[in-house]
Formats: structure tokens, sequence, C-alpha cells
């Protein structure tokens, strides 16, 4: 039986990032030839071209030279408490729009195109688990980008084979130290005494970087997935204390935790836990990795 990418090439935007570097790898593995985007800047290996979103001749040369057969498009700032607006609303809105219109544009399109969107969009939901009917209610710049970005993509939905991802929080090994779990496990790894964190009353549904991307992969191929809405996510919640306890179970000692004050967000969204099922409806049983195995695995990396 030929593998489910045998001849076909994918492209990935946001190649470099922590994310895209997961998706390759499970796309190779799967017998795609990969190309991506990277970020100016940074000197291109094969099969890989530095781009800016916002580059719309760039980008669609990129697009045109590669002729891709499923699309990845992660390119995004990513980061919530990143401190410029308009370029967020840029590089996320706009430069998709670049990408969508580049795609749109081929003689041969894509078999499908996976949008990361975010489940930031959902804000402060007022119900346990979060499905993807829940009504959007961002509560920050960046989810406002993300909502405005899959609203301006449906007006590609009649030229484009799209498919709309909301991963919640995920980690892994590689994901930079201004995220949570990350910093965490840093302090731990050079066995710091104290950390300073924020709110410590969140909960947050972690998932397996590796779990993200195997979902992907399988989105991309499930022609079932088209024109639909996905929630990634493990389905269960966690508090910030409990993870906490995890990593001091990992590392055999308690680390002092104090409250920074200046690390407290506004309108912070206080639970974010994901319902899972029309992700499993389409690409079968989800392999959820347990969140102390995660932590292991970035503490011994």
């Amino acid at each position: 039986m030929a593998a489910e990418g045998a001849g076909k090439r994918a492209l990935i935007t946001g190649l470099s990032g922590f994310t895209g570097h997961y998706v390759a790898q499970e796309l190779r593995n799967a017998g795609y030839e990969v190309f991506g985007t990277i970020t100016l800047g940074h000197a291109p290996g094969a099969g890989e071209f530095a781009v800016d979103l916002n580059d719309r001749a760039g980008l669609a040369a990129v697009v045109q030279q590669v002729q891709p057969d499923v699309v990845a498009h992660l390119a995004a700032i990513a980061f919530v408490a990143h401190g410029d607006a308009e370029q967020m609303y840029r590089v996320n809105v706009a430069g998709t729009r670049n990408l969508l219109e580049a795609l749109a544009g081929l003689a041969h399109k894509p078999a499908a195109v996976l949008l990361a969107s975010s489940a930031n969009i959902y804000g402060n939901a007022d119900v346990g688990v979060i499905d993807e009917q829940v009504p959007a209610a961002p509560a920050n710049d960046y989810a406002v980008s993300k909502l405005s970005m899959e609203y301006m993509a449906r007006l590609w939905q009649d030229k484009l084979p799209l498919i709309v991802v909301r991963p919640f929080n995920y980690t892994g090994v590689g994901q930079h130290e201004n995220f949570l779990l990350p910093k965490i496990v840093s302090h731990f790894r050079r066995q710091a005494s104290d950390i300073e964190l924020g709110n410590l009353h969140v909960w947050r549904d972690f998932s397996d970087v590796r779990m993200v991307a195997h979902s992907y992969r399988k989105l991309l191929a499930a022609p079932a997935a088209i024109g639909s809405t996905f929630n990634i996510c493990s389905g269960h919640g966690y508090s910030l204390g409990e993870a906490l306890d995890m990593m001091a179970d990992i590392a055999g000692y308690k680390i002092n935790v104090h409250v920074n004050p200046a690390f407290v967000r506004a309108n912070e969204v206080v639970r974010l836990v994901g319902d899972n099922q029309r992700l499993a409806g389409v690409i079968g049983a989800l392999d959820i990795v347990p969140l102390a195995d995660t932590l292991r695995w970035m503490y011994t990396a």
C-alpha cells in the first residue's frame, strides 16, 4: 500500500516555528515531500523559502513554485502578550488572505488547506467543556485576530478546500520559554529555588505537540474534514498548581512560587478545556499523551 503522502507535495507556512518542526516530521514520515516558508533573516535550507506573509507577490511566487497538494498554514504571531497589535492583525489576517489568494490562483488547487486558528477565540466561555458550537467571545487582540482570520477565510471557502483548527494550549520540546510550561520546566531543569508566575487559579487543556501535529496530518488526509472547524485538545483541564506538582515529582523537589502581579493578565481566561469529539469522529481515536509524560519528555530532553 502506498504511503499516504506518496508523490504529494506539502507546504507548511511557519516551517521553522515550534509547531512547524513537528508537522514537517509527521508529513515526511507519511511520505510527503515537504516545503515551507520561514521568517526573513534566516538562511533557507532545501525546500525552504524566506518570505514575509505580507509580501503578496513574494508569497504568490513561492506558492506557484511549490504547487502544493496540501497546505498547513501555521505562520502567525502566536504570543498572546505580543506588544504590537497592528503587526498581529497584519500578519494573522492580511497575511493569511495573501496566502489564500495565492492558492486560489493556482491551476492545480491543493486538496486540503489547514488554517491554524486558536481556542483563544472562545474567551471566558461559561461552559465547563467547550465544543465548536460555543459562541466566540475573544478577550484579547490575539484572539480577535484569529477570529477575524476565520471570518476572512470564509470568503474563500467556495474556491479552496479549507479546514480550520482551533488548538487549545499545547507544549513540548522546543517551545519558547516565554510560554508557561517551558518556563516552569526550565526552572526545574536548572534547579532554581524560586519562580515568578501570574494567576495560579487558571485551568488549561494542555496537549502534547506531537498529538497536535499528528491530528493536523490526519485532517489533511481526511476528505470529511473539508469545510469544518475542529478543536484540537486533550479534553482534560489541569490547574497551574497541578502542573507544578507534576514537575516537583519529576524533578524531586518543590519550587517556591511567587505570584508577580505584573504577570497577572487583565481579563484572564480562567478555564479553557475543550471537547475533541468532532476531531475523533473524523480522524479516529486520539492518542492523548498524559501531561506528566509530556513534562517528563521536556525535562529530560
